[in-house]
């Protein structure tokens, strides 16, 4: 049920998602930087909901904190449709991103509930791949219909409030084993302090990656701006997302056997792939083979790395242990968002290259670490 909710609340924020940087720039008028300071600023104010959503989903029902989320995920979508000025895009952005800071720790805490470590790679891989086929399937609708509508924009944002809206009413369909009755059996407050030591050493190495991880919302603008239409820029990102879904379940079950540290160090090359690929390149049509590596990336990383957090704490701590993770990288973000965007120039380049070459870096480090967690068995 969570994989369904999760397919259509994707579809439809990656209906509207590829060509928001292109109606912010063109209809709007708003510049790059604006771009790169909403996408951040969006995903910063999701930080701090994150942290607490994940505090509460291991006090008391989880059901209704997924149920919020994504509601105000649907809420931030009728915004944008109505938006005729980018600082109601900004607010739009914002309330969506608080509902999947909302969601995103109970919704994964409750995914690995009942689940034996050696079997998360796989389920949060599940989940990935379903919430990205929504991701294939939105924007590939928005490409028709773009087709379809005489090249308009605006009536793709009221077309994609309809599978938000259902993706919320599907939340009811939603079983929380032992918390039906709205509290835990044991509604214990989690300490950051009690979190294990192994955890904060992970936690700053993917918050370290993050600072250099800006939204995907500037690469599509890179893609623009070497010349791909609007339609183009749409169908790039779908091939995006069908590698990323494609990858997601592979990439989750071989971090079940491997060392996680590993495969998302394979993740990081495939980033730097798509980075330096799309700050290097000249021609729009290599926008289509170098985005479809990059997917590469978010399969190795983001299922694996939600798997590789849920293992460093017990199952009691699994709420305050994802809401912290997911809301201090989402701070990255912010920062990555806002000094991409401000150093982003006439092209891009220069962002795109510096965390390509960090990336390389960041993905050695990680490959010791995981062989000498192998070498120790």
């Amino acid at each position: 049920m969570l994989c369904g909710v999760s397919f259509l609340q994707d579809a439809a924020s990656e209906l509207l998602y590829p060509i928001l940087p292109i109606f912010l720039t063109t209809v709007l008028g708003a510049p790059p930087a604006v771009v790169g300071a909403i996408e951040g600023l969006a995903e910063g104010a999701a930080s701090v909901t994150k942290v607490a959503s994940g505090r509460l989903a291991d006090r008391f029902a989880r059901r209704p904190l997924i149920g919020a989320g994504y509601g105000l995920a649907a809420l931030g979508k009728l915004l944008i449709a109505l938006a005729t000025v980018w600082p109601l895009v900004l607010v739009a952005r914002v309330v969506d991103r608080l509902g999947k800071g909302v969601r995103g720790a109970p919704r994964d805490a409750l995914l690995v509930d009942g689940v034996p470590h050696r079997q998360r790679g796989r389920v949060f891989g599940l989940h990935r791949a379903a919430d990205t086929a929504g991701a294939v399937v939105g924007p590939l609708a928005g490409l028709a219909l773009y087709e379809g509508l005489d090249h308009r924009l605006r009536p793709l944002f009221w077309v994609a409030v309809i599978p938000a809206v259902a993706s919320v009413a599907l939340v009811a369909v939603v079983r929380d084993p032992g918390r039906e009755n709205g509290a835990s059996a044991k509604a214990v407050r989690t300490r950051w302090r009690a979190l294990p030591r192994p955890y904060w050493r992970v936690l700053a190495a993917l918050i370290a990656f993050n600072l250099i991880n800006f939204p995907d919302a500037l690469l599509l603008l890179r893609a623009h701006e070497l010349g791909l239409s609007t339609a183009g820029v749409v169908g790039a990102y779908a091939v995006y997302n069908l590698a990323y879904a494609a990858l997601s379940y592979p990439a989750g079950a071989l971090s079940d056997r491997l060392p996680r540290p590993l495969v998302f160090a394979a993740g990081l090359v495939f980033f730097a792939v798509g980075y330096l690929g799309l700050g290097l390149i000249h021609a729009p049509w290599l926008v289509f083979v170098v985005l479809p590596l990059y997917g590469g990336f978010a399969a190795c990383t983001d299922g694996v790395g939600k798997a590789w957090i849920s293992t460093l704490v017990p199952d009691r701590q699994q709420g305050t242990a994802q809401g912290l993770y997911q809301g201090a990288t989402g701070a990255a973000v912010l920062f990555a968002g806002l000094w991409a965007g401000l150093a982003w120039g006439p092209d891009g380049h220069a962002p795109l290259l510096i965390s390509g070459a960090v990336a390389l870096v960041l993905a050695a480090a990680l490959s010791v670490l995981g062989r000498n967690r192998q070498a120790n068995g």
